[in-house]
């Protein structure tokens, strides 16, 4: 019966005027009948609404039981007066109230439309076209508001200057049709609107046609140079990669590939072959011969001396040289269950020995998608370069996935020198960078030519003068995101906004482990206990945004007493004389001990120019003196040139050790 009301209770409110008039005018019914049959009707959908949300112990829907209650009010009044401006004014207070409704959503977000919109598609919510999708509702929402207002109006003029039949004329047809036509043309608008948004195309879930044939993938040297690589492009280099793997019984392949290029063809013929894929950036003998099992294929684009590398295919040579494939061959592209994609990365972990580490596209493109419903504009509006590799998962995610999943074209290879840099003054671009070459760059340059840049920076902290002088010869303080191979992202900052402090990814849960050390858990991890991390940290208070105070693996025991290699490290940079230093611990048959490992700056050189070693060794052993005990400063100095670092500017322990091999205590 409740059911029945209600289909009954709408119908009569969308007849409203209609019907008023019908009665009113036309049947000449009195308007204490009128009123009369008005108030049971709302009185009893009121009654039944009420009940029936009890029953289920949910909270009472307004909307219904306010337009039931004004019903009621209008019918009563209308029956005390015997006039029908009561009954007329419910248009008014519908206007008014839906005024309200739409209204208040513009200063208490999200706006109504975009909330109807969400519900209607869930893959609004976290994508890269969120923001687009609740401006443009914004803007409808804007137009209602509009629209209620001037409705709102008009109606109180019918209510009380204009004739009954005129009242029923405009609030029971010209108001519905006006309705109507904002409807269609919002319709035909928002079609028209969706074809511009960016539609993501991951790696997993592209097909041939995603993308126009003419959409360019990526470009050599500078993007108005017009060497570029098209969509059409990669499909037919893609069915050739595939086409040479699938002459392999093989299920473990490693792939180098240095040209992004040949990586992002390579890569995803392999995926689509089902295969197992190792990403490397060492390809030394030695590594090579650890990690190259029997049965296991390598694919690269570098050559030795000249020559192919024993054991491998080169991979120019199997696309270059392979027959062109047929129209069928090239539209066809294998799925991708992003579930059951295996990777494996090299990663040296907190141990530093490396160790093949799991991934799946899945995480890899919860990952982008965060990224994308943050800084999806950033993209879009600019061309992409790297100084990364995307053989480690941060060059993987921001060189790679990326730019390939929203479209935007990306170097064919890296930037190498900084002086690379000098030659992107013809367009705006969007830098994938780390804190190393970021420090070498602003150390050789005073100003690069860039147009409204934005740089990523991750694989280490970006000092505060670094992210200072960055901004000077940029044009742009680096977005740090810090994680690692294991989490992938955890959280972010841009210290001209947020100082020191981290704000966490959206979508991760971190807290403070006993030992100090950051828990996380995220999509991107697959135990649901989450990861455990070795960095130290503090909380702010400031919800879920902490600081980092080192690593906890950086923290030794010399003579019983703890002490902190990233401390020591930071009270040196504080002389003002030392450009870079890594501090390790190091033992021998009698003690553990530190050893400091120098870079002098420019300053520092010149202070210390003709003075011998153990002289600079007393100056830094009495700075020190200041802030820790004499028994835990470091026992051996090496002043360099530079210290060794891989390609993505991290410092390993062993290099470092070997500096300090068969050397005296100095």
């Amino acid at each position: 019966m409740s059911g029945f009301l209600k289909i009954l209770f709408y119908a009569v409110a969308a007849l409203y005027p209609i019907l008023v008039f019908t009665f009113v005018v036309v049947l000449r019914l009195p308007v204490r009948i009128l009123s009369l049959c008005i108030m049971v009707l709302a009185a009893a959908f009121f009654l039944s609404a009420t009940a029936k949300n009890k029953n289920k112990n949910n909270i009472l829907s307004w909307r219904p039981l306010v337009s039931s209650a004004l019903f009621l009010a209008g019918g009563l009044f209308c029956f005390i007066t015997q006039k029908t401006i009561f009954i007329k004014l419910y248009s008014v207070a519908i206007s008014l109230i839906f005024l309200v409704s739409f209204g208040s959503t513009l200063f208490f977000e999200p706006n109504i439309i975009f909330r109807f919109a969400t519900l209607m598609d869930k893959t609004i919510k976290g994508s890269s076209f969120e923001k687009q999708v609740e401006s443009y509702c914004r803007k409808v929402t804007i137009v209602w508001c509009c629209f209620f207002i001037l409705n709102g109006s008009i109606s109180v003029w019918t209510a009380f200057f204009a004739s009954d039949r005129i009242w029923s004329i405009y609030n029971g047809g010209i108001s519905y049709a006006i309705m109507g036509m904002i409807f269609a043309v919002e319709f035909i608008i928002r079609k028209k609107v969706d074809k511009k948004m960016n539609k993501v195309f991951p790696v997993s879930k592209f097909t041939a046609d995603s993308r126009n044939d003419s959409h360019i993938v990526c470009y050599e040297e500078k993007y108005t140079l017009g060497k570029y690589k098209t969509w059409k492009d990669f499909l037919i280099c893609t069915a050739k990669a595939r086409k040479f793997i699938s002459g392999f019984d093989s299920e473990n392949w490693i792939l180098h590939c240095e040209d992004y290029w040949y990586f992002i063809v390579t890569f995803v013929a392999l995926l689509q072959s089902g295969k197992k894929v190792y990403l490397t950036q060492n390809i030394a003998e030695s590594f090579m011969a650890e990690i190259k099992k029997e049965g296991t294929e390598f694919l690269t684009d570098q050559k030795k001396d000249g020559k192919i590398i024993e054991g491998s295919f080169f991979i120019p040579d199997v696309i270059e040289n392979a027959a062109e494939p047929s129209e069928s061959e090239i539209r066809t592209t294998p799925a991708i269950n992003p579930e059951d994609s295996n990777i494996f990365m090299y990663t040296s972990g907190s141990t530093g020995k490396p160790k093949a580490v799991s991934q799946r596209m899945k995480e890899f493109e919860e990952d982008n998608a965060f990224v994308m419903s943050k800084w999806a504009k950033e993209f879009l509006s600019r061309r992409l370069v790297t100084t990364v590799s995307q053989h480690h998962i941060y060059g993987f995610l921001f060189g790679i996935c990326l730019p390939f999943t929203l479209g935007v074209p990306f170097r064919r290879t890296r930037i190498e020198f900084p002086e690379d840099f000098e030659k992107l003054n013809d367009d705006k671009y969007i830098i994938i960078a780390t804190p190393a070459f970021l420090k070498r760059t602003v150390e050789s340059k005073n100003k690069l030519p860039f147009n409204d840049p934005w740089i990523f920076t991750s694989g280490g902290a970006v000092s505060p003068e670094l992210a200072v002088s960055t901004e000077k010869v940029f044009g742009f303080c680096p977005l740090e995101v810090y994680g690692s191979t294991e989490t992938s992202g955890i959280a972010y900052r841009q210290q001209k906004k947020d100082a020191l402090v981290w704000t966490p990814f959206d979508n991760a849960k971190v807290w403070k482990g006993d030992d100090g050390c950051l828990r996380i858990i995220s999509p991107y991890i697959k135990n649901p206990e989450g990861f455990a991390t070795a960095d130290l940290v503090e909380f702010t208070g400031e919800g879920q945004k902490f600081l980092l105070k080192g690593r906890s693996d950086s923290i030794v025991k010399i003579e019983e007493k703890r002490i902190s290699m990233t401390e020591v490290e930071n009270r040196l940079f504080e002389s003002g004389l030392v450009k870079d230093v890594k501090v390790i611990a190091l033992s021998n048959e009698v003690r553990q001990y530190l050893a400091a490992a120098v870079v002098l700056n420019a300053e520092g050189k010149k202070k210390f120019e003709g003075t011998e070693k153990y002289l600079i060794n007393r100056y830094f052993h009495d700075w020190l003196m200041k802030f820790f005990e004499n028994v835990v400063l470091p026992k051996k100095w090496r002043f360099v040139d530079e210290l060794p670092v891989d390609v993505q500017g991290k410092k390993h322990k062993e290099e470092i050790a070997a500096m300090f091999q068969n050397q005296q205590d100095s």
